[in-house]
C-alpha cells in the first residue's frame, strides 16, 4: 500500500459529521454492556456497606475498560474515514471483543477473568497493529504503534490479575487500568518517538460530539430498559406505580438538563476550536462522569421499583442521591468547557441534594427518589427560565475558540 493509499484512510474535510450506520450497530454492544454493569451493582446492593463499597470499586474497574474501548474506537472513527474497509474491520472486531467483554462482566471477577481480559486485550492490541499495517509508511502510521507498545506493557497486570488468585485480582487490575490511563493522558510517549498528543490529533469535531452525545443517550436507554423490565417483572401495584413514574420522569429531566444549551452546542464547539482534539479529550474524560451517574442513577431505579416503601436503607442512597448527584458535578464542568462559565442553576442543585441526603436517609427509597427528581426538576425550570427571551448562546469554550467557519479538522505539526 503506498502513502498515498495509506492517506486516504484519514477522513477528509468533506466526510459526513455522522456516526454512520456501522457505529450505530456498534453502539447497540454498549446497550446490552451497560445492563451488564447494572446486573453486578443491584446484586451488590443488599450487602453490608463495606462489602458493597468494595463491589462498587470492582465494577468501576470493569466499566473504566469498556469506556476506554468504547472511547479510543470513537476517536478512531473520528480520525479515520468509517467508510473503508479496513476501518470497518477495525470497528466490527472491537464490536465483538466488547461483545464478549459483556457477557464476561457480571463474573469477571470471577472464573470469567480470563476471557474478559483476553478479549480486552486483543481490542487494544490487535487494533493499532492493523492500523499501523494499514498505514504502512505514512508518517502518521507511529501513533498506532505507541498505541500498541502501552497497551502490550498494560498487558502484563491484566494477565497477572486474571491468573492471579482474586484477592490479588482487584489491584492489578487497578495497576492495568493506571498504565492505560496514563498512557492516554499523556499521549503513549516512547523513546525517541515522543507523545502523540490528542491536542494535535486530525479529527472530525462534529463527528466526535455525535458519538459523546450517542453514548449519553445510549446510558439513558440502559435505564429506560432498567426502569421497564423492573416493573414488567414485578406485581403492579399503586406503589410501584407511582416509582415506575418517577424514575422515569427523572430519566426525561437528565436528558433536559444534559442537552439544554451545552448539549445542543458540543459539535459547534468542537467545529471552531482551534485545538478540537484538546476540547474533545477534556469533554471526553467529562462525559465519563456523566454516563457513570446515570447509569448509578439506573441502579437506584430498580431497587425503589422493588421496594418503594420498604425500610429505608441508607446504603441505597448512593445510586437513588449519588448518581444524580455525580451527573449535575459533571454537567457544571461541561457547560465550563463550552461555555467558559457554570450556572448557579447546576451548583444549587447539586448542594442540594447533598444538604438532604441526611434527611433522606431517614425515608423510604420512593420519598428519596421524589426529592430527587423535585430537585432536578428546580434546576430543569431555572434553566428554561434563564434562557427565555434570549438569543441563543454561542461556544465560548475557554479550551480554544476559533473563528466561524472553521471545519475542526486540524493536522499535527
Amino acid at each position: 500500500m503506498t502513502d498515498e493509499r495509506a492517506g486516504r484512510l484519514l477522513r477528509p474535510e468533506e466526510s459526513s459529521p455522522r456516526a454512520t450506520f456501522l457505529e450505530l450497530f456498534f453502539d447497540l454492544v454498549f446497550v446490552f454492556a451497560l445492563t451488564r454493569v447494572s446486573v453486578r451493582l443491584v446484586a451488590a446492593a443488599g450487602a453490608p456497606f463495606g462489602e458493597l463499597v468494595l463491589e462498587i470499586v470492582r465494577t468501576g474497574a470493569l466499566f473504566l475498560a469498556l469506556w476506554l474501548l468504547w472511547s479510543i474506537t470513537a476517536w478512531v472513527t473520528s480520525r479515520y474515514e468509517p467508510e473503508r474497509v479496513v476501518i470497518q474491520f477495525v470497528v466490527v472486531g472491537s464490536m465483538f471483543g466488547a461483545m464478549v467483554m459483556a457477557v464476561a462482566l457480571p463474573r469477571a471477577f470471577e472464573e470469567r477473568a480470563l476471557s474478559f481480559v483476553l478479549a480486552y486485550l486483543a481490542v487494544m492490541i490487535g487494533r493499532p497493529l492493523v492500523m499501523a499495517w494499514a498505514l504502512r509508511h505514512h508518517p502518521r502510521r507511529t501513533v498506532p504503534l505507541r498505541l500498541g507498545a502501552w497497551a502490550v506493557a498494560g498487558a502484563v497486570p491484566w494477565l497477572a490479575g486474571a491468573l492471579a488468585p482474586e484477592h490479588l485480582r482487584l489491584p492489578l487490575w487497578v495497576l492495568a487500568l493506571a498504565v492505560d490511563g496514563i498512557g492516554l493522558g499523556l499521549g503513549w510517549p516512547l523513546p525517541r518517538l515522543g507523545p502523540a498528543r490528542a491536542s494535535g490529533w486530525l479529527i472530525a469535531g462534529e463527528h466526535l460530539a455525535d458519538r459523546y452525545q450517542q453514548i449519553f443517550l445510549i446510558s439513558l436507554g440502559e435505564t429506560i430498559l432498567v426502569i421497564g423490565l423492573t416493573y414488567s417483572g414485578a406485581e403492579f401495584t399503586a406503589d410501584r406505580a407511582g416509582a415506575f413514574t418517577v424514575a422515569f420522569v427523572t430519566t426525561a429531566l437528565l436528558w433536559r438538563i444534559y442537552f439544554h444549551r451545552a448539549g445542543h452546542l458540543l459539535g459547534e464547539a468542537l467545529r471552531v476550536a482551534r485545538s478540537p482534539g484538546r476540547l474533545g479529550a477534556s469533554v471526553g474524560g467529562t462525559h465519563l462522569p456523566i454516563v457513570v451517574g446515570v447509569l448509578s442513577a439506573a441502579v437506584g431505579y430498580e431497587l425503589v421499583i422493588h421496594h418503594p416503601y420498604g425500610p429505608a436503607d441508607p446504603a441505597w442512597l448512593v445510586f437513588i442521591v449519588g448518581g444524580p448527584a455525580l451527573f449535575l458535578a459533571a454537567r457544571a464542568r461541561f457547560e465550563y468547557e463550552i461555555f467558559g462559565r457554570v450556572s448557579w442553576s447546576r451548583m444549587g442543585g447539586l448542594l442540594a441534594l447533598l444538604l438532604l441526603t441526611p434527611v433522606l436517609a431517614l425515608a423510604p427509597p420512593m420519598g428519596a427518589l421524589t426529592l430527587v427528581a423535585a430537585v432536578l426538576a428546580g434546576v430543569a425550570v431555572a434553566d428554561a427560565r434563564r434562557s427565555r427571551g434570549r438569543a441563543p448562546e454561542r461556544s465560548a469554550s475557554p479550551l480554544g475558540h476559533g473563528e466561524a467557519g472553521e471545519t475542526g479538522f486540524h493536522r499535527a505539526p
